[in-house]
């Protein structure tokens, strides 16, 4: 007796729970709710990036343990959202396929993220001249923000398209009914 359909069974659960999995992830992706908390983490992560330059600024280079200490924070709080984002990034990707680089605001979104993200792992504690460049990149994920309010923007048009088509066929449908009223009973009854 040979196991190879069992093997086969096992691999078509496989598949199923993935695409199941897939599917979720692409549902939650595209709601309102996963568009509003990319929304706050963007927030946030510019509002750190903000705390950031003002410490600095205040401080002018005359640094004590406190300010020292918030940086640091700032530094890790940025990571763990690079991080995030680079997740994030993964996540849509695996869910959407190759049609997620469709769009340019994507690709533009996902270049920032792998920069950013390569820049504060490999450049930590480097120069100033370089945390110039990571606070670009940084600032640069705005974007997504540009982006967020883009897709919801275009989730809200495609509902109204949608509500759009059904008024008018159920337009069509009275309109058919309207002169079929007027035209009166048919003859013979």
């Amino acid at each position: 007796m040979s196991s190879s359909p069992l093997l086969v069974q096992s691999r078509d659960l496989d598949s199923e729970r993935s695409l199941t999995i897939r599917r979720q992830v692409t549902r939650f992706l595209t709601s309102k709710a996963a568009h509003y908390l990319v929304l706050l983490l963007v927030s946030l992560d510019v509002a750190c990036l903000f705390a950031d330059i003002v410490i600095n600024l205040l401080t002018c280079g005359h640094r004590t343990k406190p300010y020292d200490d918030a940086l640091t924070g700032l530094e890790y709080v940025s990571l763990v959202f690079s991080c995030l984002f680079v997740l994030e990034l993964i996540a849509s990707v695996w869910a959407f396929g190759s049609s997620f680089f469709r769009s340019k605001f994507h690709c533009f979104d996902a270049t920032i993220i792998i920069t950013s993200f390569i820049f504060e792992v490999a450049l930590q504690g480097v120069t100033e001249e370089v945390f110039s460049l990571i606070v670009i990149l940084r600032l640069m994920r705005v974007v997504k923000i540009i982006d967020e309010f883009s897709v919801g923007a275009e989730e809200q048009m495609k509902d109204l398209e949608d509500r759009i088509e059904e008024l008018e066929k159920t337009n069509a449908v009275l309109l058919e009914e309207v002169r079929r009223l007027q035209r009166g009973p048919p003859s013979g009854i």
